[in-house]
């Protein structure tokens, strides 16, 4: 089993302007620990909302790539943001599940993917057409490099250990990410909207 901290430094590794959105919890804790960026959006307490928040920024910003990195608890949660998210269809949007197979909020009880819940086969039933599961170091490097390419939505489940990693909180008051991460995307235009 991968690591989840090499995983997404490997992910974020020469970024640029990649926009990233966190799920709630770990999944924030490991883009913040891979070096906190002005353009992450960690969502600090609204699990089952990654998807539809970069699905937005995707929608919004066609010509940017977007990254969506949660965890297999909150990709349950929001199944319903995978049919959303296939019939509408942004070109420049990429979800990664990080899959422990736990619910590591509320004390590692075991996720349905524990059970044999395949997130790869869902998103395809939902339209998918480009779709990854993920076992190996060289697969996430690979992977990488797609997300980077305006391609069409991809969807990838990345099986990482179940260990947990040392916490590294990114900043918590939810207006002080959204206002850099606005000024960062949008540069003047935002201090105007402000």
């Amino acid at each position: 089993m991968l690591d989840r901290r090499d995983v997404v430094k490997t992910l974020l590794k020469d970024r640029g302007d990649l926009l990233v959105v966190a799920g709630l919890g770990a999944s924030a804790w490991d883009i913040t620990a891979a070096g906190d960026n002005d353009l992450n959006f960690p969502l600090w307490g609204g699990m089952g909302g990654a998807v539809t928040v970069g699905l937005g920024l995707a929608l919004a910003q066609p010509t940017r790539s977007v990254l969506v990195i949660t965890g297999d608890g909150e990709m349950l949660m929001g199944l319903g943001s995978l049919a959303t998210l296939a019939v509408s269809t942004p070109k420049n949007l990429s979800v990664v599940v990080l899959d422990n197979e736990r619910y590591g909020e509320t004390g590692s009880q075991k996720t349905h993917t524990a059970f044999g819940v395949d997130l790869v086969s869902i998103a395809k039933g939902c339209g998918f057409c480009r779709l990854r599961l993920v076992h190996s170091q060289g697969q996430v490097s690979l992977l990488r490099e797609d997300i980077h390419k305006i391609n069409g939505c991809l969807f990838s489940v990345i099986k990482i250990s179940d260990t947990n990693a040392d916490l590294v909180l990114p900043p918590r008051d939810g207006t002080e990410l959204k206002n850099r991460f606005r000024k960062k995307l949008l540069g003047k235009l935002a201090m105007h909207q402000n």
